[in-house]
């Protein structure tokens, strides 16, 4: 596949990296590299990032890009995001071509995961 001049990496603030690293590999099986104290890379997660130390958050309603999950079971992947202290920002819904939810990392971050079914 051609790379040139497409995505190929984010990168996310993170208050806590220790806790995002348990959050990420816990629920969606991420791998992780530490560059420092202040910064993560993440792998296996469909596109490679990062989180910087930072205290603030990335949330549509400070006007950020949301990243979106897929899931071929939502239900199951909502249950393991509140069983590794995700926050439910919004509560499964239904919108043309399936049905999503929205959830906070443990720094505030929002992300969406939605299914066809």
């Amino acid at each position: 596949m051609n790379k040139h001049e497409k995505i190929n990496y984010i990168e996310f603030p993170a208050r806590d990296i220790e806790a995002t690293k348990a959050f990420f590999s816990s629920v969606f099986g991420w791998h992780f590299e530490d560059y420092g104290p202040e910064y993560v890379a993440f792998f296996d997660a469909g596109i490679n990032g990062g989180f910087f130390k930072s205290d603030l958050t990335a949330s549509t309603d400070n006007g950020s890009i949301l990243m979106v999950f897929y899931s071929d079971d939502l239900e199951q992947t909502l249950s393991k995001i509140t069983d590794a202290d995700g926050r439910i920002i919004k509560p499964v819904f239904s919108f043309p071509g399936g049905r999503r939810f929205h959830f906070g990392d443990p720094n505030g971050n929002e992300f969406a995961v939605w299914s066809a079914t």
